[in-house]
């Protein structure tokens, strides 16, 4: 199981050998289809042709041919249509810049009209929830619905970023905005790195562990933000800044920072497995998730320990 539904439903789709055609190749051993069989023709019967002979019909190439075919090189993933590295990179620095422009424009306005803060927050918090379950379910991927994801989780991160930023002073980069940023993408770097050298391990076990974690994780955030919207009076909910709080943002920032591990995996085994171009969409989607997902729990966990 990955990291979030976006990954888990590619991984599955893999296993199910839904990718035909990209990456899935004979595996060692075993015989492949002669020429005959390939076309639909019946084996027996059907005239071999030896090694280097022509088929009835088809001229032989000429040396100015092979030349030609020899210098044109093997079609690399770009020209066969497969996903690589840079199309997961480069849509995902495009997805997290439409997020900072809008969680900007966000935090500008909140600040012209305090008031509409709390509506667009709930609102960010319900669009991102049902849209992001939509993406990750639907059996197509569309482009357009992953960029109205992004534009709405800048809205979310712009207003809760400018409304910790109130609550708990405000001071640039040294303020609690700022160390949250800065945290989350030391977090990001140490992760990538510790998985690039092995030092963090993702194999199928810790998958299925994570996952059951997550699961756990998720339902009881929802029960947690229901608690403190309509019950208590504690904007963090259960636990509050107490001791007993600041290990459940703990466990989130561990359970995010993971995350970002799996995330890390899945693409490279995407990658290998010759998924198609438009998958890097999905892939830089839910990376975008994750990341996203580790700046509020770390700056939930800042401003606990500062409340505190």
């Amino acid at each position: 199981m990955a990291s979030n539904p976006v990954f888990g439903r590619i991984e599955k789709q893999m296993e199910q050998g839904q990718y035909a055609g990209f990456g899935n190749q004979p595996q060692q051993g075993q015989a492949q289809p002669g020429y005959g069989q390939q076309q639909g023709y019946p084996q027996q019967g059907f005239p071999q042709q030896g090694y280097g002979q022509p088929m009835p019909g088809q001229q032989t190439p000429s040396p100015q041919d092979l030349e030609q075919m020899y210098g044109a090189g093997t079609a690399g993933p770009a020209q066969t249509g497969r996903m690589t590295v840079d199309d997961v990179m480069m849509k995902s620095l495009g997805l997290f810049a439409i997020l900072v422009i809008v969680a900007a424009g966000a935090w500008v306005f909140t600040d012209a009209s305090p008031g509409l803060a709390m509506p667009l927050l709930l609102g960010g918090i319900v669009g991102t929830l049902g849209l992001g379950l939509f993406i990750a379910f639907k059996k197509t991927i569309s482009v357009p619905l992953i960029v109205t994801y992004a534009v709405l989780e800048g809205v979310l991160v712009g207003t809760i970023s400018n409304v910790y930023n109130d609550m708990f002073g405000s001071g640039g980069m040294s303020g609690i905005v700022g160390q949250a940023i800065l945290a989350t993408l030391c977090v990001f770097v140490a992760m990538f790195t510790g998985w690039k050298t092995g030092f963090i391990k993702v194999t199928a076990k810790s998958r299925r562990i994570f996952g059951m974690m997550l699961m756990g994780y998720f339902l009881f955030a929802i029960v947690n933000f229901l608690f403190a919207m309509f019950i208590s009076d504690e904007m963090f909910g259960f636990g509050g800044n107490g001791p007993l709080g600041i290990a459940i943002s703990i466990f989130a920032v561990g359970l995010a920072s993971y995350s970002l591990a799996i995330d890390f995996d899945s693409i490279d085994r995407g990658v290998q497995a010759g998924l198609p171009e438009k998958t890097s969409w999905l892939m830089a989607h839910g990376l975008i998730v994750t990341v996203v997902w580790l700046y509020l729990e770390i700056l939930r966990l800042l401003a606990r320990l500062q409340s505190d």
